[in-house]
């Protein structure tokens, strides 16, 4: 493992970079498109890329998934992300993957690798989204098993806390991830539950946690007739919107400055100040 005790890192800079998709029911097409975006990415100097959630499919049907899944540590997905971070030398957060757990369902699983291919850090989808208003209708809990560990990792920056999608709304999750530089989340994001509350919990996180927010979404119009709202983005301590990546395929791109986040604690120091 090639991670960097959080001390140590506490003054590097990184650019890092949310990837935005439309994933199509076709893996290898996916695959094709991250390999445009982290290439773009990593030629405007990211060196840490997130992907967003269900990145390598958007099934036709919910159960699509399970037929895709891959045991842990092994499949084309797994391959792939592993291969990309090390062709482009940039740590890769792999949004999620269907991961194998029992026979009719999964886990919503983000893998995180070094610049050297490396497996680092690995995440279970804690909180599945549930949502119906009228014909709209979702329900993850169908297919999916929740996990039950809090994850992080440690970044040439800092530490790094993992989320997926429906974590969002809970923000004692964020508090059990400790002290970190940067909070990651992959989403897939409905369009009626994202124009309502998606940029809104994002900045809470931020600014809550004091610290920067990077989040990678699904964007548009699916092959499966579900739309999702995009806006990926980074959001520094203060949770200002850095960069934004409103609709379709594309980049949300800018820098995590250690600097600006001990500024930002130093003239609030909130976190200092928690009783509880």
């Amino acid at each position: 493992m090639s991670q960097i005790p959080a001390s140590a890192a506490a003054a590097t800079a990184m650019r890092v970079a949310a990837i935005q998709m439309v994933s199509t029911p076709v893996v290898e097409e996916n695959i094709a498109t991250v390999t445009r975006l982290v290439a773009e990415a990593a030629h405007q100097g990211a060196k840490l890329v997130l992907l967003p959630e269900y990145w390598a499919a958007m099934g036709l049907q919910e159960t699509d998934k399970i037929a895709l899944a891959e045991q842990d540590g092994k499949g084309q997905i797994q391959d792939f992300m592993s291969r990309i971070a090390r062709d482009y030398k940039v740590w890769l957060i792999g949004g999620t993957l269907p991961l194998a757990a029992t026979a009719d369902k999964v886990l919503n699983t983000m893998m995180v690798y070094d610049a050297d291919g490396n497996r680092v850090s690995r995440y279970d989808k804690i909180h599945l989204f549930s949502f119906t208003k009228g014909e709209e209708s979702y329900d993850e809990s169908r297919t999916i098993v929740h996990g039950t560990q809090v994850g992080t990792f440690d970044a040439p920056f800092g530490k790094v806390g993992l989320s997926v999608c429906y974590d969002l709304r809970f923000p004692e999750l964020y508090r059990a991830m400790g002290d970190c530089t940067l909070m990651v989340v992959p989403a897939a994001f409905t369009y009626t539950t994202g124009r309502a509350h998606w940029e809104i919990l994002l900045r809470a996180r931020a600014i809550e946690n004091q610290c920067y927010v990077l989040a990678a979404a699904q964007g548009g119009r699916h092959p499966n007739g579900r739309t999702t709202w995009g806006h990926s983005m980074l959001i520094d301590p203060w949770g200002d919107i850095k960069s934004v990546w409103n609709e379709g395929e594309g980049l949300a791109i800018g820098d995590i400055d250690p600097h600006h986040l001990s500024r930002v604690r130093e003239n609030l120091p909130a976190l200092k100040h928690r009783v509880l």
